[in-house]
C-alpha cells in the first residue's frame, strides 16, 4: 500500500475528532410539531428523529434541532409527505456517547423511519443499534467515522476528506504558491492537514508548511509570525477558535492572504474586524454547498426567519439538505418504511436537492473506493469567499467542483 493510500485509510479512524474543527443524553424532547398545518393533513404521520448536543460545554449544536423543527413546519405547510404530516422527534445527545446510544435506542422504540440530519461524534455507539433495526442514518454532519463506512449511513456531503482536499485545490487555483497550514497539535488535525496537502499537491502546488498550535494556547502571535513569514497564503484550521489566530493576525499587520473551510473564518469574524475593510476580505472559504446568499437556499432562509438559526452554519445547512433528501425519497415510496427507504436510497439514479448539491445517489458504482470512506458518494465542494462581510461565491458563475480524482490518485 503506498503512503498516500495508507494515510487516507488511516484517516477514517480519526474523523470523529475533526468534527470540532468543522463545527463552526437523550432528553426525549419531542418537537413542537406544526399542529396548525399538520391538522389539515389526513395521511399517516411520518416519524423521524434528529439528535445533536445541546447544553454542553463541548460543541453544542442547538441550531440542528431548530432547523429540523423549521423544516417540519415548512413541509407540513406545503402538503406534508404524501399527504401525511412529518413528525420530528428530537433528542439531546449532550456530547456524551452514552446519551447518543440512548437516542438511538429511543429511535428504535419509537419506530422512526429514519434518523435525519443529526450531529454526534459517537457513531461507533449509535450506528450498530440503527443498523440492527434497519433504520437509515441520513445526512449526518460528517463528524463520526462510522458515517463514512456503515452501510446504513447515507451522507449528503463528503465530510473532512472532500472539503480539505478541495480547499487545497482552491488555494492553488487562487495563486497561492507558498502555503502554511495552521492547526492544533492533535492527531486528528494532522489527518486534516494531510487532506489539505493532498489537495494542494494534486493541483500542482508545493506541500504546505504544517504548523502546530498547542491546544492550550491563547496567544497565537508566535504562530502568526511563523505562518506569515515566507508564505503568501495561510490556511487557518482551528475551528471555533480561529478567532484567536485572527486577533493576532490583525495585530501583526500582516498582509498574507488567509483562508479556510466553512466554519472557521466566519462572517462574524469579518464583521468584528472591519467588515468590508477587514483583513479577511477576500478570504478563500471552501464549503460543501452554495453560499446562503444564493437563491437555492430561499426556503431555508424563509423558514429560519424569526428563529435563532444561523443559516451560514454548515451543520444547520446539512440538516436542511438531509430533510429535503428524505422528503424527496419518501415521496417515491408506495409505503413509507425504513426498509423501503434504504432500498430507494441505494438504488436511486439521483435525488434532486434543488441545487443545494448535485443530484445524490448511493449506488455501489458511485462509492469512493477507499476503505473506511466508502459511504462517501458526493465528492464535490464549493469555492467561496468572504466579501462585504458575507460568504459568497468566489467567482461569478462558480459551481460545484469534484475532487474524486485527487482523493483516489495514487502517489506519484
Amino acid at each position: 500500500m503506498n503512503d498516500s493510500r495508507r494515510r487516507r485509510t488511516a484517516a477514517a479512524s480519526c474523523l470523529a475528532v475533526t468534527g470540532a474543527l468543522l463545527a463552526a443524553g437523550c432528553g426525549g424532547e419531542t418537537s413542537g410539531s406544526s399542529t396548525e398545518a399538520s391538522s389539515s393533513l389526513k395521511g399517516a404521520p411520518v416519524k423521524v428523529m434528529v439528535w445533536a448536543p445541546e447544553n454542553t460545554q463541548g460543541s453544542a449544536q442547538p441550531g440542528i434541532r431548530l432547523t429540523a423543527q423549521a423544516y417540519e413546519k415548512w413541509i407540513n405547510a406545503h402538503g406534508g409527505i404524501k399527504g401525511g404530516p412529518l413528525k420530528v422527534i428530537t433528542c439531546n445527545e449532550k456530547g456524551d456517547p452514552d446519551e447518543a446510544e440512548k437516542c438511538a435506542q429511543q429511535a428504535v422504540a419509537d419506530k422512526v423511519v429514519a434518523v435525519v440530519g443529526s450531529y454526534s461524534l459517537a457513531g461507533d455507539r449509535y450506528m450498530p443499534i440503527l443498523e440492527k433495526a434497519g433504520i437509515p442514518y441520513l445526512g449526518g454532519t460528517g463528524v463520526s467515522a462510522a458515517e463514512f463506512s456503515n452501510p446504513l449511513s447515507f451522507p449528503v456531503n463528503g465530510g473532512t476528506p472532500v472539503v480539505f482536499a478541495a480547499h487545497g485545490r482552491q488555494l492553488v487555483d487562487e495563486g497561492c504558491k507558498k502555503i502554511s497550514g495552521v492547526r492544533y497539535d492533535v492527531a486528528a488535525a494532522a489527518i486534516v492537514s494531510q487532506f489539505l496537502t493532498l489537495g494542494v499537491t494534486s493541483a500542482g502546488g508545493a506541500p504546505p508548511k504544517d504548523l502546530k498550535v498547542p491546544v492550550t494556547a491563547t496567544d497565537l502571535a508566535p504562530q502568526v509570525a511563523t505562518a506569515t513569514k515566507g508564505s503568501d497564503c495561510v490556511s487557518v484550521i482551528l475551528g471555533t477558535h480561529s478567532d484567536l489566530f485572527v486577533k493576532a493576525y490583525v495585530q501583526s499587520g500582516a498582509k498574507t492572504k488567509v483562508g479556510s473551510v466553512v466554519g472557521n473564518l466566519t462572517p462574524e469574524l469579518a464583521a468584528s474586524t472591519g467588515g468590508s475593510t477587514s483583513p479577511l476580505e477576500g478570504a478563500a472559504i471552501t464549503g460543501y454547498y452554495p453560499p446562503t446568499t444564493d437563491a437555492v437556499w430561499k426556503d431555508f432562509v424563509d423558514a429560519a426567519k424569526g428563529q435563532d438559526i444561523d443559516t451560514t452554519n454548515g451543520a444547520n445547512g446539512t440538516t436542511w439538505v438531509a430533510f429535503k433528501v428524505f422528503a424527496e425519497a419518501a415521496k417515491q415510496l408506495t409505503t413509507i418504511s425504513s426498509k423501503a427507504l434504504v432500498e430507494e436510497l441505494n438504488t436511486t439514479s439521483g435525488i434532486d436537492t434543488g441545487g443545494l448539491t448535485p443530484p445524490l445517489t448511493w449506488k455501489e458504482s458511485t462509492a469512493l473506493p477507499i476503505k473506511g470512506l466508502n459511504r462517501i458518494h458526493n465528492t464535490t465542494a464549493t469555492e467561496l469567499a468572504i466579501r462585504d462581510g458575507k460568504i459568497q461565491w468566489a467567482k461569478e458563475g462558480s459551481t460545484f467542483i469534484d475532487v474524486r480524482k485527487a482523493l483516489t490518485k495514487p502517489a506519484g
